[in-house]
């Protein structure tokens, strides 16, 4: 089977605001959701940066047995899930008599394990570690817990995969509906957002220290860039089957039609120009497009040296010269780690339905590697058609997504 895949719900909790509409408007006007977390000073941290995201209430959704079940990350994905589903026309009845699959990226549970650790350590009794514990610390954490409260009975598994993960189950929801597997899956990604998550980063010496001004921190593209900020959330987008979505009258917000992927084989945390390029190569072959056809191009780009500097050679083989315009939502976001592969499709989601790109704030002066490469330091309105969203990982895993406009 070759089925269509559309799109047509999606939601966002992230440090650009906590809905869609927040998110387009923080987009359109370029603002920053980066600051700073003064508790990463006081234990030994170099850089105190961070996105700042709100922490959910979900009292009002929620029964405590279930909140208890849940980690930090999880709770950003169901206020995200909840969002996909409402624009979806997905309502609980429709989920208790048909089959709907979830696939989300997450890599950590740090928060969730430390806590139950430092209890165990206190207590001396495993009996008052919290019978929420384990379900707070397992890596699957989040697609056990949203298949729980949505009951949702298809596809379950979480894709760990560095800052790729958000991507890659977007990739793989799309593979398993063109394929005729699955008609619904609720895709997207998630990222814890505390010191516990982040220390090990900060040790590796990735952060800016741009701590005096956080908003103009993250400079992905920027010669002087100095390292990414760590940031956060929960994505989601609802995928189908486009016959599927036509007969019960869905929405439809865009199509995928292409999902490309590479693996560097390097070293650990070695980015490669040729690993982006082979990816993003992919996923235009198996949308049968060519490079000039693309509009617009969400960058991986987190601001750091090595990693701007690869992708840049590899849009500049791939897109150098053409109409593609450029630029790295992380600028504003920071980087969403996890997520970042879910909700940069997002991002570029709701570019591509109100006809804006973004801007790559605090690009000040263009790196030497992407001096050919139509970067955009303000926003652009203009008609979109076909995106592109990269996302790159530590481990050498590369992951390309193409979507058009329905």
């Amino acid at each position: 089977m070759n089925r269509r895949v559309v799109i047509t719900g999606m939601g966002i909790w992230s440090c650009l605001g906590n809905n869609l509409q927040e998110v387009t408007e923080s987009l359109r006007m370029g603002k920053s959701g980066i600051g700073t977390d003064e508790i990463r000073r006081t234990i030994g941290f170099h850089s105190t940066l961070t996105g700042i995201v709100t922490k959910p209430d979900l009292k009002p959704y929620l029964e405590r047995r279930m909140r208890n079940c849940l980690a930090d990350e999880t709770e950003y994905a169901y206020m995200a899930a909840k969002e996909a589903l409402e624009l979806a026309g997905i309502d609980n009845d429709y989920l208790l008599n048909n089959e709907v699959g979830t696939i989300f990226g997450n890599d950590s549970t740090g928060k969730a394990v430390m806590a139950a650790t430092k209890r165990m350590d206190e207590m001396k009794d495993t009996f008052l570690i919290g019978s929420g514990a384990i379900f707070q610390s397992m890596n699957s954490t989040v697609t056990m817990n949203l298949s729980t409260i949505f009951h949702l009975r298809g596809i379950n598994f979480t894709i760990s995969a560095a800052c790729s993960s958000g991507a890659h189950s977007i990739g793989m929801a799309y593979l398993l509906i063109k394929h005729g597997l699955q008609d619904m899956i609720l895709a997207g990604g998630a990222q814890e957002v505390n010191h516990i998550a982040t220390a090990a980063f900060d040790g590796l010496n990735a952060f800016s220290k741009r701590m005096d001004d956080p908003t103009k921190a993250s400079r992905p593209f920027d010669k002087h860039r100095d390292g990414l900020v760590p940031s956060g959330g929960g994505a989601a987008i609802v995928m189908e089957d486009y016959d599927h979505a036509v007969q019960r009258g869905a929405n439809i917000l865009a199509e995928v039609i292409g999902y490309g992927f590479s693996s560097n084989g390097l070293a650990i945390a070695q980015p490669a120009a040729e690993g982006s390029e082979k990816a993003m190569m992919r996923a235009l072959n198996a949308a049968g497009i060519s490079a000039d056809e693309v509009d617009y191009i969400n960058a991986h780009a987190t601001s750091t040296v090595l990693g701007d500097r690869a992708e840049a050679e590899a849009l500049t083989k791939l897109f150098g010269g053409k109409k593609a315009v450029i630029s790295s939502t992380k600028s504003m976001t920071g980087h969403e780690c996890w997520m970042a592969g879910a909700s940069e499709v997002v991002y570029s989601l709701l570019m591509l339905k109100n006809n804006f790109i973004a801007p790559n704030i605090n690009l000040e002066e263009v790196d030497d590697t992407a001096q050919t490469l139509n970067i955009t330091s303000k926003t652009l309105y203009r008609e979109l058609n076909i995106v592109l969203s990269n996302s790159f990982g530590f481990g050498g895993t590369n992951c390309a997504l193409l979507l058009k406009k329905y």
